[in-house]
């Protein structure tokens, strides 16, 4: 009788456990919806606030992480990020750099090798739109614990390893 009880309760467990990921699952995805659409408004807001285009702040927030992550970005690559041809890409960075916020360097041998780099009105921009968020975002983390945190950095990666992965596809 122990047995036969011992395995109705893990079949009541697994059914419980499964119900509560597909809930969390559901629920995870909304979540990530309304962060991605919170996260545009805003982008849209600090652009049309700084006379910039839409894609612009895309440009320079691709332009400082691959400026952080040690791998600068060439125009190329850039516009191939953001699935831009290669004639709105040149538009889009003239436009930047004639306003400052973007400059092309020439730091390799092979001095066709262009590499975009923030500008000084580009980090003033960087400034202003990230310093208004730091408290917040700063609060929100301060209420996990490293391990947390690690698994959520671990999460998130994974999405949006996912979200790149089906981009390229949408693309190809």
């Amino acid at each position: 009788m122990t047995g036969t009880g011992s395995a109705t309760l893990t079949r009541v467990e697994d059914l419980n456990d499964t119900a509560e990921r597909q809930r969390l699952r559901s629920r995870l995805v909304d979540l990530l919806n309304a962060y991605a659409s919170e996260a545009n408004q805003i982008g849209h807001a600090f652009a049309g606030r700084n006379h910039l285009h839409g894609p612009d702040l895309h440009a320079l927030l691709a332009v400082m992480h691959a400026e952080r992550a040690g791998t600068p970005l060439t125009p190329g690559r850039l516009g191939e990020a953001m699935g831009l041809s290669s004639g709105a890409t040149t538009a889009m960075i003239d436009r930047l750099e004639k306003g400052g916020h973007l400059r092309r360097s020439r730091e390799s041998t092979d001095r066709r090798v262009v590499h975009l780099r923030y500008g000084d009105a580009g980090m003033a921009l960087a400034v202003a739109f990230f310093t208004p968020m730091a408290p917040r975002t700063t609060a929100v983390m301060d209420q996990f614990d490293v391990a947390e945190l690690q698994v959520v950095e671990r999460f998130v990666q994974g999405m949006v390893e996912s979200l790149t992965a089906y981009r390229d596809e949408l693309r190809s």
